[in-house]
């Protein structure tokens, strides 16, 4: 798809690089197969071509509307098109760009900018999401339902001291996920120093970016991500091994870094030296497959289900090989039908957009539940804690369930 860029975008480099971007993508739909707003609601506008020609109408000149603006915010950007394209479009980035320049010519109702404010200002920040969290906790009987159940309970607390080991990484905490659930970073030191690694903590780094970014908050996301590559930097200077975030939304925005930050002249080359040395913990484990499998006691969990996350398959581009490990593991799990398909969470999606999250949801679940699974594992806390609201049986990550195998 070739763009005429109207005036306006001729000296833009966002500009420019959305128009490249786009003259990959064919015009030949497979990605509506596969987009789960566009099965949901049938409107090419809600299809990732239908948003590609929204984008392409903006940077020719046409109007840009507060549709057009809906029909964007509507992507999860779960980026399973991705996955269903031929021509390899990089539709994730050509959605940030064009999200961004419309962000900047059509205003927002009062609401919708009150609410992505106080999401910007609270989940990025872990004291104050912590403390928020512990109120909730504490006042839940007066909560309206629908809070009540979106409130987890707290996690029994765990702690792992493990011995020093040669070989290093660093641990990345996030923002979110140390208030909801400690026990998934103490269950990664578990099976990291099970296979002779050594997991360093490192608690200034704080937010990787990624939902003020996602929440059109871009510089405030972008100077998340900069502080985060200074506190990693000593360590990588010093030759650490990798950079683990046990959280596969966290991790797919980690190594997209090197894009993200690709205009920024003091930071583009570090932001692609530290995007390269992320890893997923399933990538740091698959190859201690047989030293994890001799130390795990038979499991009595009972049937297994895994969720995959679709920063995991799509984003980070490791679809099946969780389920593969676990299986090597010798746990057995079941068959989902359409596992490609998000389950609504996306990030901050499933509090702007709760409609179109719940009817997710209940799919992901029905589809989970298929085969009376007493236990659903999946790989990213987003995920977990939306599907935990309904789901009849317990979602747990699968790091967390794994490392209750190896005996203390």
């Amino acid at each position: 798809m070739k763009t005429d860029l109207a005036s306006e975008f001729v000296d833009n480099p966002a500009a420019q690089q959305a128009a490249a971007l786009i003259r990959a993508c064919v015009h030949c739909g497979f990605c509506t197969a596969t987009c789960p707003t566009y099965q949901l609601l049938g409107d090419e506008r809600d299809s990732p071509r239908g948003r590609i020609y929204l984008i392409q109408q903006m940077l020719e000149g046409q109007p840009v509307t507060r549709t057009t603006q809906q029909h964007l915010d509507r992507c999860l950007t779960c980026r399973s098109c991705e996955s269903t394209c031929p021509s390899g479009v990089q539709y994730s980035h050509l959605l940030d760009i064009g999200r961004e320049l419309v962000e900047q010519r059509v205003p927002r109702p009062l609401p919708e900018r009150y609410r992505r404010a106080v999401l910007n200002q609270l989940l990025p920040r872990r004291g104050l999401f912590a403390a928020a969290l512990l109120l909730g906790r504490k006042f839940k009987p007066f909560l309206p339902p629908s809070l009540q159940r979106s409130i987890p309970d707290a996690a029994p607390l765990k702690s792992f001291a493990g011995a020093a080991h040669s070989r290093k990484l660093l641990l990345l905490d996030g923002c979110v996920q140390p208030a909801l659930a400690p026990d998934i970073n103490v269950a990664a030191r578990k099976l990291f120093a099970a296979v002779g690694i050594e997991a360093l903590a490192l608690p200034a780094a704080g937010c990787c970016g990624a939902v003020s970014h996602h929440l059109h908050y871009q510089q405030d996301g972008r100077a998340q991500m900069r502080h985060l590559i200074d506190a990693c930097w000593p360590q990588i200077e010093a030759g650490i091994e990798a950079i683990v975030m046990t959280a596969s939304g966290c991790g797919s925005s980690l190594k997209d870094y090197g894009f993200l930050l690709r205009d920024d002249s003091a930071y583009a080359a570090r932001a692609r030296r530290f995007a390269a040395l992320v890893r997923d913990p399933l990538e740091v484990l698959e190859p201690h497959a047989a030293l994890l499998r001799e130390q795990l006691r038979p499991s009595a969990a009972g049937k297994l289900v895994f969720q995959s996350p679709c920063s995991l398959q799509h984003g980070q581009k490791l679809s099946g090989r969780v389920e593969a490990l676990l299986s090597a593991l010798g746990l057995e799990l079941a068959p989902v039908a359409d596992g490609h398909m998000c389950c609504g969470s996306a990030g901050t999606y499933s509090m702007l957009q709760p409609e179109l999250a719940v009817r997710l949801k209940a799919d992901k679940l029905a589809k989970l539940g298929a085969g009376k699974p007493t236990l659903i594992l999946s790989a990213n806390i987003g995920c977990i804690c939306h599907l935990q609201v309904d789901s009849p049986v317990p979602v747990r990550h699968w790091l967390a369930f794994v490392a209750d195998q190896i005996p203390d």
